[in-house]
């Protein structure tokens, strides 16, 4: 499922991913709150398990750290363009808030060396995902907003006329 922020909330991606797990990719904040995987418990360790491990730095930050390396990828279709070169960083992380369970994900970001769009990152629950698969499997769903778009303006669909 590809879906846009609206849908970055961490109780429902978790809820998704029991049972038969749903893969979802969609935006995510650049301050959101992320984390390295749990720790393996040791043996004789008292208390309860931890659930999440060190906070890792917002993605705003890494981005705009000249430190970071960002992989150059070319996408086949980027928003009617064609052979599109953008500038990738991706890891794996959990992202946890109080009260829920922590959801392992893959985070994209995503910037633009020409400049013409702001930074941007994507999470993906499915971490065997490439990030070139996520981008192309996101940069769809603008296909199927477009032709959306078309019928509500042609045909008055989900409006009150």
């Amino acid at each position: 499922m590809v879906a846009d922020r609206a849908c970055a909330v961490i109780g429902w991606l978790s809820d998704l991913q029991q049972g038969q797990p749903i893969t979802v990719i969609t935006r995510l904040r650049l301050d959101a709150a992320l984390y390295d995987p749990a720790p393996e418990r040791q043996v004789g360790q008292r208390g309860r398990p931890r659930r999440k491990g060190n906070r890792l730095s917002t993605l705003a930050s890494l981005v705009h750290d000249s430190k970071t390396c960002c992989e150059r990828v070319r996408l086949q279709r980027w928003y009617g363009e064609t052979n599109r070169e953008i500038e990738v960083i991706s890891q794996t992380a959990v992202w946890y808030h109080n009260g829920l369970p922590p959801l392992p994900l893959r985070w994209v970001s995503m910037r633009d060396p020409r400049g013409k769009f702001s930074t941007q990152a994507l999470l993906c629950t499915d971490l065997l995902l490439s990030p070139i698969q996520i981008l192309e499997y996101f940069v769809q769903r603008w296909q199927l907003e477009i032709t959306f778009e078309e019928v509500r303006a042609h045909l008055g669909v989900a409006t009150q006329r």
